[in-house]
């Protein structure tokens, strides 16, 4: 290749043009070559389920944190893994080269069954676009019509539920929301704004009057419309919201403990075990009740001390997930490095944010967690540390002996006269 590069020098730029996408070829089908030896090791780890003892949420967690690839890179592979038995032709183009990654991820994301040879052999001349509309085009079949129940009265056939739906667009400078609602939700939503408009329009003839009633020229406050109702009545759920519970999603846990013993259980509930224990205490509101004998001898400090303002330092510092390759970034819980029963502080450099999973898993004590914050080691069972690094490294084995994979032709499709594959329709018994 390197030859083929440096022979190039002094040729005119179309003979230039031909070596370089010779060359490119060449490493196009090694590529695909690669890719395909990658599927068939991920479809055996998703096949045996192996890629639960990593820690990881799915298959393209795995696939993202041990590749480096994007997520959307890794949930192609993964889709490629998990069909591999239903497109054996596909896959196996990808593995000699002459398909690439992305053209096979297309058939394998939607295609259906039995369509295996179809895009096999349009995948040889179309792009990925050209197969994302085959697949397109494929007909889908018809759900089979559910059979019709009886209501209470024995009457008729019951009405399915009517369900809404909130869909957004916008183009930078404004959002569109669309809301649809069941009529009698409808009813209530409609009676809320109207409610707060109403409010809005007294307190702005309050406050004209109170100037005398002048218009104020083009300084004038002007009379409130629908989207100050909408955002008035946002803002009153909001503050209803964070009068209820001031850190989100968190709880009050109220926790017994026998001094003697050192055992603990839920108010009016089940023993605790140790992990139990310290995976409430870790960012939820936790009152403790020391008792003796079964008698309650005093209350502890009733402190989580995760206020929103530590709260906000942790996600400036951390935004997501700490554990390696854990891309989640809402609804973490503030984890105790040092555990607060353990007599950890609740401060910065002791407090780390996980996503509900890991910390979870922390403290069912499938990984450890050990700190401060700014030199976080985390390790699975084994005491193996987990980093967030891939498992790229430069090779030690000649690259695959394939072909060159020169691409799809680029020939504009005449979806006109092509045949979209159509599954077979269910033999009637």
């Amino acid at each position: 290749m390197v030859a083929a590069s440096s022979g190039g020098v002094g040729l005119i730029p179309k003979e230039r043009l031909e070596v370089l996408f010779a060359e490119l070829a060449e490493l196009s089908g090694q590529r695909n070559a690669i890719d395909g030896r990658m599927v068939e090791i991920f479809a055996q780890i998703e096949g045996e389920q192996l890629w639960g003892m990593t820690g990881a949420r799915s298959l393209p967690a795995v696939v993202a944190w041990k590749t480096g690839v994007s997520p959307g890179n890794a949930h192609t592979m993964a889709a490629v893994a998990r069909r591999v038995g239903e497109f054996p032709r596909c896959v196996q183009g990808l593995k000699e080269g002459r398909l690439s990654l992305d053209q096979v991820g297309v058939i394998a994301a939607r295609a259906g069954e039995g369509s295996d040879e179809h895009y096999a052999e349009l995948a040889s001349v179309a792009t990925v676009t050209q197969l994302r509309t085959a697949v397109r085009l494929e007909p889908r079949p018809d759900p089979s019509p559910a059979p019709e129940s009886k209501s209470e009265s024995g009457s008729g056939p019951v009405e399915p539920e009517l369900r809404g739906s909130v869909s957004k667009s916008g183009d930078g400078q404004y959002s569109w929301w669309r809301i649809k609602l069941p009529a009698v939700q409808a009813a209530t939503f409609d009676a809320a704004l109207g409610s707060h408009l109403e409010g809005l329009m007294a307190q702005w003839k309050r406050e004209r009057e109170a100037v005398g009633g002048g218009g104020g020229g083009e300084f004038a406050v002007p009379m409130p419309t629908m989207v100050e109702a909408f955002l008035a009545l946002v803002q009153a759920g909001w503050d209803s919201e964070v009068a209820r519970r001031p850190q989100g999603q968190h709880t009050t846990v109220v926790m017994h403990v026998d001094v003697k013993d050192r055992v603990g259980s839920l108010h009016l509930g089940p023993v605790l075990s140790r992990s139990e224990r310290q995976l409430l205490g870790c960012d939820a509101s936790c009152e403790v009740w020391f008792e003796r004998d079964g008698e309650p001898i005093g209350a502890g400090r009733t402190t989580r001390g995760i206020s929103r303002r530590l709260r906000r330092a942790l996600e400036y510092r951390h935004p997501g997930c700490a554990f390696p390759g854990c891309g989640a970034s809402r609804g973490l819980h503030a984890h105790h490095i040092v555990h607060w029963e353990d007599g950890g502080a609740t401060e910065l450099a002791n407090l780390v944010l996980l996503c509900p999973f890991h910390h979870r898993l922390h403290h069912r004590g499938v990984i450890t967690i050990t700190g401060p914050a700014d030199q976080l080691c985390i390790t699975d069972s084994d005491g193996r540390v987990l980093t967030g690094a891939s498992l790229a490294r430069p090779p030690t084995q000649p690259p695959p002996d394939v072909p060159p994979c020169p691409g799809p032709t680029g020939e504009r499709a005449d979806w006109w006269w092509y045949q979209p594959y159509e599954p077979e329709s269910p033999t009637a018994n």
